[in-house]
């Protein structure tokens, strides 16, 4: 059950009400740091499949959390609920890229059967998502589809491939995934330290964090890797 006496109060700037600022405006922390982020990859030198899912990623990510921020937090009382289904479709979309970039990045391990029958699961997995968040208008399976896609999936992948290969991209895209589970923790424990600072808040700043290491990890994706000889 949502900690309602926790949620930010709401604050008026220029005569405009705006609920649940902090929330918000962690919100467009991580929106800034994932179009910086999108803009340094499109940049990078490294032209793949795979950082390619990464910088689309970013940019889904910038999109989404600036869609949260505004229609699900500071200008809810305007829209309706109805409002934050865009933003989920898009977080949902930029998540299944990150999963889709572990699983071609891992392509010289597996087999190329194995990987379109992953990719194939990996597409199933969002639809079903998307259909039942919209149906049930519930954020928790949007929490489920960021749970499965990222320590499922992502955390899966690229602990194989850093066990098979020494990778040094997938290690530091396994940090972000454990730092991105405190995240996942703060927020459903949840962990409120004050009414200005809330789980939401708390667990926007960790994700922000995540998204630098993600990009840090995502700078160092070169071509998929292959197995290291024990």
């Amino acid at each position: 059950m949502e900690p309602t006496n926790f949620i930010n109060p709401s604050i008026e700037v220029l005569g405009v009400l705006i609920q649940e600022p902090i929330t918000t405006l962690t919100d467009f922390i991580v929106t800034i740091i994932s179009l910086y982020a999108f803009y340094r990859i499109r940049k990078h030198p490294v032209k793949n499949r795979v950082v390619a899912f990464f910088k689309w990623y970013f940019l889904l990510m910038s999109i989404a959390t600036f869609s949260g921020g505004v229609f699900g937090h500071a200008f809810l009382y305007y829209f309706n609920e109805y409002w934050k289904i865009p933003g989920w479709y898009i977080s949902m979309v930029a998540i299944m890229l990150v999963e889709r970039s572990a699983i071609v990045y891992a392509k010289n391990l597996i087999s190329a059967r194995l990987s379109r029958v992953f990719l194939f699961i990996n597409a199933v997995e969002l639809i079903t998502i998307m259909a039942l968040s919209a149906y049930y208008l519930s954020f928790k399976f949007v929490e489920f589809h960021c749970v499965y896609g990222f320590l499922v999936v992502v955390f899966s992948f690229h602990l194989f491939i850093y066990v098979k290969t020494k990778n040094s991209a997938s290690k530091v895209i396994l940090w972000g995934v454990g730092v991105l589970a405190t995240a996942m923790f703060v927020f459903n424990y949840p962990i409120i330290i004050d009414k200005w600072f809330n789980h939401k808040d708390f667990a926007h700043t960790i994700m922000a964090i995540s998204s630098v290491i993600f990009f840090k990890g995502a700078l160092l994706l070169e071509d998929p890797p292959v197995e290291v000889n024990s």
